[in-house]
């Protein structure tokens, strides 16, 4: 805790989420803007960020201020997502049963494989000929 706020990172693919909260009245800015402006008004990406402050009732009791970098815009969102929970839980470490559970904890490590010499990709083959 700094000055009042709480920072944590969260991770996504090449998506890395900076975020920091604090005690106010809910509002989200992301990279200096609003959470609308920044992903183009997509239902799915502020049902997504707002998830964890949802199924913890503090959605209405923090702002959050995240620097996103990296990734597309997917990913950002499960970036932020990942860093707001794990700002919750420094908060209150009596959040974590339920946002484990939910799966908000845990970091999607899933990412592109690499493309492999002598191939087209990283499991795909260049076409073989027999003769």
């Amino acid at each position: 805790m700094v000055n009042n706020s709480f920072y944590a990172t969260g991770k996504r693919k090449t998506a890395v989420a900076r975020v920091w909260l604090k005690p106010g009245n809910g509002t989200i800015l992301v990279n200096k803007m609003t959470l609308e402006d920044y992903f183009d008004g997509g239902e799915y990406s502020r049902s997504a960020a707002e998830k964890p402050l949802t199924l913890t009732a503090t959605l209405v009791k923090f702002d959050v201020m995240a620097t996103l970098r990296g990734g597309g815009k997917s990913a950002q969102v499960e970036a932020l997502s990942h860093g707001i929970t794990k700002a919750l839980v420094e908060i209150d470490p009596g959040f974590r049963t339920t946002l484990k559970r939910a799966g908000l904890l845990t970091r999607d490590s899933r990412v592109k494989e690499r493309k492999k010499y002598g191939q087209r990709g990283a499991r795909a083959r260049f076409q073989f000929s027999k003769r």
